[in-house]
Formats: C-alpha cells, structure tokens, sequence
C-alpha cells in the first residue's frame, strides 16, 4: 500500500485489521522483521515549503532524501545533521526518505557539532494507531508550540504514528573544509587527542578514528578554517596531515556510512558510550575491527554473529546502549535490536505506545 496523500494514509490506518509494516523507502532494515502488510509513505513525496532566508525546509514523509540536498544545494544549503545512507552497510536497495531518516532519527559525524536529527526538527504531522491525523511543532523556528512530542516522534521507528510530512531548519553549506589526519595511534591515545581538539576553542564538526587515521573536521570560513588548521596543528595535532575540499568529505562520507563493514561477513553494533570507554570497550571485546565517531562515543563494531551477549554485557557494565544494526534474519529474531530498556522506562514506553496505537498495530514487536 503506498498512498498519494494524507487522508488516504489516514484511511489506509483507521481501516487496517491487521498488523501494519511501516516502510519509507525500505532502506534501514534494522530490528526484528515485522510480520504485516507493507504500507509505504514513498507516495507522500515533494518539498512543500522551503525558505531559504529563513533556513527553514517542509517536505511530505516519502520525499527522497536526494531531492531534499539539491533543492538546499542549489541555495548553497544542506542538512546539518548529516543523515547516514544505510544501503552500503546492510545490502539494501531503494532510496532514503527524509520521513525514514526522521523516525530513525538519523545523525551523521555532525552532531558532535549541531546536534542529531532531532534537533533540527521544528515540526511534524503524522496519523495514529487509530488513523487520526495529528501535527504538532511549527513550520519556523520562531514556532516551536509542542516540541517536545515532535522530538519524541525522532527514533521512533514507526511505532507511535506514521509521518506525512517533516519541518526542518537547515544550514548553509560552509565555505571551506579541512580534516586533520593522523596514523599510526593506537585508539586510545587517539582519542585523547580528538578529546583536546574537541576541548578546544575551534569549533571542531567532525572527531573520528577509522582504521588506522584519527580524523578532526574544521568547517567555515576560508581564513578560519586555516587559522584554526594551523592553530591545532601547533598544539593537539602536531605532525598531522591535512585534506581539503571533495578529498576532506570524501573521508566522512565513508566514516557516516559505516562503508568499511560493507559486504563483509560478522554482525554490526552501533554503541553509544562515554566517549573515553570507546577505547576501553573495543578492547574488553578482544579487539575487534571498529569506527570511533563523535569523539570516541558513537562505536561500530563488527564482530561474530555469537558475540551478541558479551557485546551486551560489555556495553551495561560501561553505562551504554547497544543497537544491533546487522544481523542474518534468524539473530535479528531471537535477540532484540534495540537496548532492552530499565523497568521504569519500559513502562513508560509501553504506556506511549498504548496512548498512540492502542491496537498495536504499527510495526509491532519492532522494539520490543
């Protein structure tokens, strides 16, 4: 099912006899398989309001996430959050939608800087368990009535409503970029160094280790960027290389995209930490091949398909949250995805999803 508009997703929804497969444009396959008919918002497609002046951007759920960076591009905008492309990394076809980028709340290396997808939504509208069209937030920035329910609806996979339509604030694209490159650390140390250019007055937008380079990201104004290049070069990175322009994003796109844990055999975490146990958790797994984003706190593993309940263990004794983004079928059924929740919290959630899907039919079992 792919509906062309919101009421007829509103229709589709409020009509509904069974379990219901929330679907954008199928590209994150990530949680246990959802048993139920498809419904696709690929239809609901189109930008619907954007005004660069005031860095704002509205586009219905189904909107390819492509469409939405030409139309900013073509204004010298972008998406700040830096939404990751999932097909490389889990084998996937199809095409990201914004809707799906906002109910996984989606966030890119960026975020160290500007925050996740969440922070840059202003407002949505989306239709219920029970088929109700609800919206709430606002289509400026100056108009954030309810925000708090639009964040709730960022990383909510689908679970307590079904997204027609997104508003975003945007960003300009910056006019020069540098990444600071060193080999040859051993990841602790390296991330030591990514905390002190972090710490620093230098407005870092990227702080990574990936394979053998730790990488430090400078974004801005030309003569900036070179000051601030020069000045941690003096300081937190002396000796280190620098790469500029399409060479310098071509390093975060591979870093944002997981792309080398793609088409390799193994399962794939995606572990959020203190940014100083990054180290330390690699480490307490054995060493396994891993990404160290946003400063050392955002670590990809890819490790055995056994290893799902020491990656756990580990992850509870750090004070962390372990998603299980890569998985044979068979795994993706027995283990849950998601960070089994606390007690308190899961009756939270429980009670969230019964208010907003009382008959829990939207992508049920998805997270528990």
């Amino acid at each position: 099912m792919t509906p062309e508009t919101e009421a007829a997703l509103a229709e589709i929804v409020k009509s509904a006899e069974g379990p219901l497969r929330i679907v954008g444009g199928g590209t994150r396959d990530i949680g246990a398989p959802v048993v139920g008919e498809a419904l696709s918002t690929a239809g609901l497609s189109g930008v619907t309001l954007y005004e660069p002046g005031a860095l704002t951007l509205v586009a219905q759920a189904g909107t390819p996430v492509a469409e939405i960076e030409a139309v900013l591009a073509a204004e010298g905008q972008r998406l700040a959050f830096e939404p990751m492309d999932h097909r490389a990394l889990l084998g996937t076809d199809g095409t990201p939608t914004i809707g799906g980028v906002v109910a996984a709340n989606v966030s890119g290396p960026r975020r160290i800087q500007v925050g996740a997808c969440r922070d840059s939504l202003l407002g949505v509208r989306f239709v219920d368990g029970m088929g109700c069209v609800l919206k709430n937030g606002g289509r400026v920035m100056k108009n954030v009535t309810g925000y708090d329910l639009v964040k709730l609806m960022a990383g909510s996979w689908g679970t307590l409503g079904v997204l027609s339509e997104v508003s975003l604030k945007v960003q300009a694209v910056p006019e020069a970029e540098a990444t600071l490159v060193g080999r040859g650390m051993e990841a602790g140390a390296a991330v030591k160094v990514l905390s002190a250019a972090l710490g620093s007055p230098y407005d870092v937008s990227g702080a990574a280790v990936s394979g053998d380079a730790a990488l430090v990201r400078l974004e801005g104004l030309g003569d900036s960027v070179s000051y601030r290049v020069k000045r941690l070069l003096d300081a937190a990175c002396a000796g280190w290389e620098v790469v500029e322009g399409e060479a310098s994003a071509a390093l975060w796109r591979d870093v944002r995209d997981v792309t080398s844990f793609a088409g390799r055999a193994g399962t794939v975490w995606r572990v959020s930490v203190k940014p100083s146990d990054g180290p330390a958790l690699v480490a307490a797994l054995g060493g396994p091949e891993a990404i160290l984003d946003w400063g050392g706190g955002l670590v990809w593993l890819l490790v055995e398909e056994d290893a799902a309940a020491r990656v756990r263990a580990e992850v509870a004794r750090l004070g962390g949250h372990a998603t299980l983004v890569r998985a044979p079928d068979a795994i993706r059924a027995t283990i849950p995805a998601f960070q089994p929740e606390a007690a308190p919290l899961a009756a939270i959630s429980r009670g969230l999803r019964e208010k907003f899907d009382p008959r829990g039919i939207l992508n049920p079992g998805l997270m528990g």
